[in-house]
């Protein structure tokens, strides 16, 4: 099979689909790896690098786009690179289609089969293909909060540990996944006063059996909510429904209640946002106001350490790229259900019923596109 890995041409994105290693795999197996030109310098990966480990390296997008059976990428294919998307062709790449009309009927049109990472699932529940990115967005979390709550930034100028006589910022993390988690555990790191709400009481009872005295957990009611969200200097949104559009949490009303100059920081912006008045930003221009409330909603937050990402991703990854690679996608969806729910797009038809109801759109079963 050719494995094509483009460019990323996202605002600020500088990971990319595979690293040298995972490419060196691939042409273990008996693959064609073809890397565009430069594909790897925002992650620290030379041209070389790849050439060393067996790829060939391509001038353009649209050679890679044109001789690849699969294209493998990390963020959802921007317009320019949906025009070139043919039938037949595979996509392996994060999706997110629940938000985003225009892209969904951009791959319905395409003629395309397309797998989205953020909806491969394992045998414990997991999605473990969003895991690693939702480690690195967790981490960074409350990291940018800190950085939105300055005041040359337009913030509430609080520290987030305080100091002797003066006390912590008050923290809230609505959702205690693998985000929530591990924007918790930095952010009580960090001296911050944390609250983590989830509405699932396993949950909070093993996040108060592992992280005891850490942070403070609550059941994530209405009315509980708001109280938090009005007494926080920072609120971090961790909510995922794998793959549908995330739940509005916090209304426009609700911010009248905040603290001026409070910071929202929305990890769930790529599904759309917990937060009414959520918009994707970029890293260029990460922070917006509304009603003296700073959002940062960067939808591409592990860009900004785009080698750290970029190696857990394709650690993540590799298994089911090689899988792909060596017996075609309908073979390694019917051996592997949890790869299957993957599948997104295939052939014109949607396949992933969360998306086609936040979309209004029919869905064919997965099963049934296997036999197509």
């Amino acid at each position: 099979m050719k494995i094509g890995c483009p460019t990323e041409i996202k605002p600020q994105e500088y990971r990319v689909g595979l690293t040298p290693n995972a490419a060196q795999e691939a042409a273990r197996h008996g693959h064609d790896v073809l890397i565009q030109k430069g594909a790897g310098t925002g992650a620290g990966f030379a041209d070389e690098d790849y050439v060393a480990g067996g790829a060939q390296i391509v001038g353009t997008a649209d050679e890679i786009f044109a001789r690849a059976d699969m294209i493998v990428k990390v963020k959802e294919p921007q317009a320019p690179e949906r025009q070139m998307l043919r039938a037949g062709q595979l996509l392996f790449t994060y999706l997110h289609l629940a938000p985003d009309p225009e892209q969904t009927h951009d791959l319905l049109a395409s003629g395309c089969t397309a797998i989205a990472y953020e909806t491969v699932t394992d045998d414990r529940g997991g999605l473990p293909l969003l895991a690693p990115m939702s480690e690195v967005a967790g981490k960074l979390a409350p990291q940018m909060g800190a950085w939105t709550l300055q005041k040359a930034n337009g913030g509430r100028g609080v520290l987030m540990g305080g100091v002797p006589g003066v006390g912590p910022a008050q923290v809230v993390v609505i959702g205690g996944g693998v985000v929530g988690t591990h924007a918790a555990r930095v952010a009580a790191g960090m001296g911050a006063d944390v609250t983590v709400l989830d509405r699932s009481l396993p949950r909070l009872r093993y996040l108060d059996d592992v992280f005891g005295g850490t942070f403070k957990t609550r059941y994530a009611s209405a009315g509980g909510t708001a109280e938090l969200v009005a007494q926080a200097d920072m609120v971090v949104g961790a909510v995922l429904i794998p793959g549908a559009a995330a739940p509005k949490l916090v209304t426009r009303a609700q911010l009248s209640t905040m603290k001026p100059g409070a910071a929202i920081v929305d990890v769930a912006i790529d599904q759309g946002g917990c937060f009414e008045t959520s918009r994707p930003t970029t890293h260029q221009d990460p922070v917006y106001e509304v009603d003296g409330i700073m959002h940062y909603c960067v939808a591409n937050m592990p860009g900004a350490v785009a080698r750290t990402s970029t190696i857990a991703l394709s650690n993540a990854t590799m298994p089911y790229l090689l899988a792909l690679a060596d017996k075609g996608w309908r073979q390694a969806c019917e051996d592997d259900p949890h790869l299957l729910n993957g599948l997104n797009v295939h052939a014109g038809h949607l396949t992933y019923y969360a998306v086609g109801k936040a979309l209004g759109i029919n869905v064919l079963s997965p099963g049934l596109a296997l036999k197509e």
